[in-house]
C-alpha cells in the first residue's frame, strides 16, 4: 500500500482540481453532450493526473471525476444526486475505469523511469569497466568510481582511503544494506547515518581500502538497486587495483 501514501500534496491538489475544472468546462454542453462522452472526457483528466502523480493522486482523481460528473453533468444539476439509471451506471463505470486507467498510467510512468535509471546505471558500470579493461591507472579508475558513486548515491562528497581500517563506521554491505557493527551490536539503517559511511574495496581476496561516502544530512538511503550498483562499482575499483599488482595496504 506504500503507493497510496499521501506524499505529494501538489499531485493530490491536481487530483481534486483538474476533474472539477474539466466537469465545469463541460457544463455549458451538458444538454448536447451525452453522459458517456462527458465521462470519457473526465477519464482523460484522470489519466493526465495519474501520469504525472502518484497512485494516491490517480485514485483521488477518479473519485473526484465521478463526484463532479454527478454534480455538474447529471440531473438534477448542482446536487450530488443521480436519478437516471443510465447516469448511475455511467458514473459507476467512470469511477471504475478511472481507477484502472489511472493505475495503469502510474505504472507506465514508473516503468519508463526504471528503464531510464537502468540505462544510467549500466553506463556507469560500463565506463568503469572500460577504464579497467584498457589498463587505466588504478588511481584513475578509483577517481572515476568515486565520481560515479557521488552521482549515483546523491552524495555531497566521496573520497578513497587506502590501507587499514580506522574507526568503526557504518558500512554499505554487498547485499545493499547499510549496517553498523561493533561487537555483538548490529544496527541497520533506513536513512543515511550521520557522518561518513564506508564502502570497502576488495580485489583478488585482498583488502585495498575503502570509499568514504558523505551524504547530505537527513537524506534517505537511495533505492536498493542503486546501492547494489555502488557495490559493483567498488568491486571494479578493487579489480583494477589487484590487476595493477598493488599490495594490500598500499598508501
Amino acid at each position: 500500500m506504500s503507493g497510496y501514501r499521501l506524499r505529494d500534496p501538489a499531485a493530490l491538489l491536481a487530483a481534486l482540481v483538474v476533474p472539477f475544472l474539466a466537469a465545469l468546462a463541460l457544463t455549458p454542453l451538458r444538454t448536447e453532450l451525452s453522459a458517456t462522452n462527458a465521462a470519457l472526457v473526465l477519464v482523460v483528466a484522470v489519466v493526465a493526473v495519474a501520469a504525472a502523480g502518484t497512485r494516491a493522486a490517480g485514485a483521488v482523481a477518479a473519485l473526484s471525476a465521478a463526484a463532479w460528473f454527478d454534480f455538474f453533468l447529471t440531473a438534477p444539476y448542482g446536487r450530488f444526486v443521480i436519478t437516471g439509471d443510465d447516469d448511475v451506471v455511467t458514473a459507476a463505470l467512470l469511477l471504475v475505469v478511472g481507477l484502472i486507467v489511472g493505475q495503469s498510467a502510474v505504472r507506465g510512468r514508473r516503468l519508463r523511469s526504471a528503464v531510464a535509471t537502468d540505462a544510467v546505471q549500466l553506463a556507469s558500470l560500463r565506463g568503469s569497466a572500460r577504464l579497467a579493461e584498457f589498463g587505466g591507472y588504478p588511481d584513475t579508475v578509483v577517481a572515476h568510481v568515486g565520481r560515479e558513486l557521488t552521482g549515483l548515491l546523491g552524495l555531497r562528497g566521496c573520497r578513497f582511503e587506502y590501507g587499514t581500517l580506522m574507526g568503526h563506521l557504518p558500512r554499505l554491505e554487498h547485499d545493499g544494506g547499510v549496517w553498523w557493527r561493533r561487537g555483538d551490536r548490529v544496527t541497520e539503517y533506513a536513512d543515511w547515518p550521520d557522518g561518513e559511511t564506508e564502502l570497502r574495496v576488495v580485489g583478488g581476496g585482498h583488502y585495498y581500502g575503502r570509499f568514504l561516502l558523505d551524504p547530505p544530512p537527513g537524506r534517505r538511503l537511495p533505492a536498493e538497486q542503486d546501492r547494489l550498483v555502488a557495490v559493483a562499482l567498488a568491486a571494479q575499483a578493487g579489480a583494477a587495483l589487484d590487476t595493477a599488482g598493488l599490495s594490500a595496504g598500499h598508501q
